[in-house]
């Protein structure tokens, strides 16, 4: 299903309030977001909503409009974060990229792409975490 996968531990500070799934959610997005632009995307929009759903970054890689999905995950009890991206998950990002090029008047011919960043803490450390950038999860 995936067709590239870039990992790499990078040491980072976690935010203070580590049990408020808000706070967490935009520290992780805002790493995504760091780490997509240190590999030379541009940040085109955040959290775009629509009644399908929502993207949490939308970026450009050259040409390519490239639709970001971020997960994080604290521990693995319930899957990792790359297992959280379902199919269910990956239909409502394709509705709601579609509702996006609509909304922006994006032509038809505007290439696209769909990556995935999942974010994970290393057991050794409190001040590292894995970053893998997974490019193309909908093929």
């Amino acid at each position: 299903m995936f067709s590239k996968l870039l990992t790499k531990t990078i040491k980072y500070q976690f935010p203070i309030a580590r049990n408020n799934t808000k706070v967490m959610g935009d520290w992780a997005e805002q790493l995504a977001c760091d780490w997509l632009r240190k590999h030379g995307l541009n940040l085109q929009a955040r959290n775009f909503r629509s009644r399908y759903g929502e993207i949490d970054l939308i970026m450009k890689d050259g040409n390519c409009l490239v639709f970001v999905e971020v997960k994080y995950r604290k521990n693995t009890f319930y899957g990792s974060a790359e297992e959280a991206i379902t199919a269910k998950k990956c239909q409502r990002l394709k509705v709601t990229a579609e509702n996006y090029l609509q909304t922006n008047a994006a032509g038809n011919n505007t290439e696209a792409r769909f990556d995935a960043v999942a974010i994970s803490p290393v057991k050794e450390s409190d001040l590292h975490c894995t970053i893998n950038w997974i490019k193309n999860i909908l093929l």
